[in-house]
């Protein structure tokens, strides 16, 4: 009964928050990503390891959630928008997009599971893709990868059937 209870709450807690984070205005929400996006990619951007993104377009879709933004480089700065035409785009929902980032699921295992979805230009989706797995928990803002570890955590805990 417990292992039900606890699944269910992990499979639709994303679906609860996404309602809240609706009511959030899209300004905030966009000044929140780019901070983030900032302070993990400060040393990428240094480095110009992100150039491939230079004015073409990342749409990034969570399906539970509701959300979707639109991430660029321009003028050497990460920029999000509410409204673009990408060039490619990654659609997964929020627990997959958690795993990922806290490297527990492998990507290209996701997309094949066809739970993570790219579409678009296929070269910048690879850029894209290794940018994913280049990333080190270690290098990421101590809150962001601390909240992260913590809902990969709780997520894993799901008891499997």
């Amino acid at each position: 009964m417990l292992n039900k209870i606890h699944s269910q709450f992990v499979n639709n807690a994303p679906h609860v928050l996404g309602l809240t984070l609706r009511c959030i205005p899209f300004s905030i929400k966009k000044q929140a990503i780019e901070q983030l996006l900032q302070l993990q990619f400060k040393h990428s951007l240094e480095d110009g390891d992100l150039d491939f993104l230079e004015n073409r377009w990342l749409k990034i879709e969570v399906t539970d959630l509701g959300l979707i933004w639109f991430v660029s480089l321009i003028e050497n700065k990460l920029v999000v928008s509410r409204e673009e035409i990408s060039d490619v785009s990654f659609i997964a929902n929020a627990n997959d997009l958690i795993m990922i980032a806290t490297r527990r699921q492998d990507p290209d295992t996701l997309f094949f599971q066809r739970r993570l979805i790219v579409e678009g230009d296929t070269e910048l989706g690879l850029y894209v893709k290794n940018l994913m797995d280049s990333i080190e928990l270690e290098t990421m803002p101590k809150f962001l990868r601390l909240t992260l570890e913590k809902l990969a955590n709780i997520i894993e805990s799901v008891p499997t059937n």
